[in-house]
């Protein structure tokens, strides 16, 4: 008996001591970048200045070739909160007003942590952006909007956006970059408002960093720092005339950086190709939970899971523009099928004509013949059926060699990667019906008069520093599903937000 009370005393004194560090449940914080690629200090821009996420990069690993599954906000939201393509959950068209919910068993990233007894929250004093297009209750699913309501010594899973790189812009008075030292890729004007508009990009990275240094010294003062797994994404690529919205690398390529003291080896970079639809089943393997079967994407942090060969993408309806296209990338090269090609690139979009100054330049440029061949190529009314572009000498894709018979074995292999991709996650495909709907595919949107007006009022505004430009939609442009209407500039900004 006496041994037995010894032994029981020594289990209870046990059992009563603190959990240790290989005991406890890590936190898991999950920040997005706003439509933003790849553009930070530890990315390799040069003249910008974003020390807190590179600390964060310095001290995880920092992934180099990292894609979302659509170049826009909700959609690729959508395939990065079920760890699933867009449209294997209904959820490929922008802003749709039916959602429905996901499939059968099927649980959003923070159900599955809220499920597991992690509290779950959302914001935590920053954007508590969710853009779904799914049904999506959030106030079941996020518990609470801070982490410290939380329960004492239970672990949680957050969730924010930094919004600061969404369009409009903000400058970086602290900071402020030289637009002479900026580099442009080939396919936009270099002009001095095309590289204003983008120095201040790059400035609204610069803020935004700030905000990130916030939340590491909280985390850091509060004792969680060490124990918390930080992932850094975005949710597709930058706003800029021929990235948002469009299958090339600048609408799709988005950083992702992973700091995880207990499982992801400091100052460490990876040139694996990742989709976005890969996070979710990272993240689960960080905290120790099990991936469901029905997840499309890897756990990135597990060597025994194979390395992907290529990423796939998809657009489609952006507000009241219809369009589709699809993509395949691998390490060497990127192929887009165009379903709608009888419609142009720069077709009507409100939000692309009353936020981008770019758009602007194009366009004058386009009406006056001055573009080069590699610029104008996304001015044409209507688009290649198919387009190849070899990476390795190509980076910027500006050269479409689908047609090129060198080619030819590369065409016919990834066409056939593309379809059976597409048959695997029910992709719909385009209907007569979304063929003809939508707003008018008139082009060029504007006359050249009102480019130029248009040009004006964004030089007024960025070069000099007057009001923000009133752009109204063109005489025609009814909006026939009222998610975007013309509202008076005071409402535009919220109004035309994606």
């Amino acid at each position: 008996m006496y041994r037995i009370l010894i032994l029981l005393s020594m289990l209870a004194a046990v059992a009563a001591q603190p959990a240790t560090a290989a005991d406890r449940k890590p936190n898991v914080l999950l920040i997005i970048l706003e439509d933003w690629g790849p553009y930070l200090g530890c990315y390799g821009q040069k003249v910008m200045h974003t020390p807190h996420l590179d600390q964060l990069a310095a001290e995880g690993c920092r992934y180099d070739a990292c894609f979302s599954s659509a170049p826009v906000c909700s959609t690729g939201r959508s395939s990065l909160m079920a760890g699933m393509s867009q449209y294997s959950i209904h959820s490929e068209q922008h802003r749709t007003t039916d959602k429905r919910p996901l499939p059968v068993g099927v649980k959003s990233l923070p159900e599955l942590f809220r499920d597991a007894g992690y509290f779950t929250a959302l914001g935590c004093g920053y954007s508590n952006k969710i853009d779904l297009n799914f049904e999506f209750h959030t106030a079941k699913i996020y518990l609470g909007d801070d982490w410290k309501q939380r329960q004492p010594g239970q672990p949680f899973f957050a969730h924010l956006t930094l919004i600061g790189t969404h369009r409009p812009w903000h400058s970086d008075r602290a900071r402020p970059i030289d637009p002479a030292r900026l580099t442009l890729p080939p396919w936009y004007p270099d002009t001095p408002l095309t590289r204003k508009d983008w120095a201040l990009g790059l400035e609204s990275a610069q803020n935004s960093d700030r905000l990130m240094g916030e939340i590491i010294a909280r985390l850091k003062r509060e004792g969680l720092y060490d124990n918390t797994a930080i992932v850094i994404t975005a949710d597709h690529g930058v706003a800029l005339p021929r990235a948002k919205q469009f299958l090339y690398d600048e609408g799709l390529h988005i950083p992702l950086i992973i700091r995880w003291p207990a499982g992801v080896k400091p100052g460490t970079s990876s040139t694996d190709l990742v989709s976005n639809v890969d996070i979710v089943p990272t993240i689960l393997g960080i905290a120790g939970l099990p991936a469901p079967r029905y997840l499309q994407g890897r756990n990135i942090l597990d060597p025994a899971s194979s390395r992907r060969k290529a990423i796939f993408a998809g657009r489609d309806k952006m507000d009241s523009t219809h369009d589709a296209m699809r993509a395949v990338r691998s390490k060497d090269f990127k192929y887009i099928v165009n379903l709608m090609p009888e419609r142009p690139y720069c077709q009507f979009n409100d939000y692309k004509e009353r936020s981008y100054p770019g758009l602007a330049v194009l366009n004058v440029l386009h009406l006056e013949g001055k573009l080069p061949p590699e610029q104008d190529a996304f001015m044409q009314p209507h688009k290649p059926p198919e387009e190849l572009f070899d990476l390795r000498k190509d980076p910027h894709e500006i050269h479409n060699v689908a047609q090129d018979l060198a080619y030819a074995n590369i065409v016919q292999e990834m066409r056939r990667e593309l379809s059976d991709w597409r048959k695997s996650v029910g992709d719909p495909g385009v209907s007569d019906e979304f063929r003809k709907g939508g707003w008018a595919a008139t082009y060029p949107t504007r006359s050249l008069e009102e480019w130029k007006q248009i040009e004006a009022q964004w030089k007024e505004h960025i070069l000099r520093g007057g009001p923000r430009p009133t752009i109204n939609a063109p005489a025609g442009y009814a909006d026939d599903e009222g998610l975007v209407k013309s509202k008076k500039p005071k409402n535009r900004k919220k109004a035309n937000r994606q």
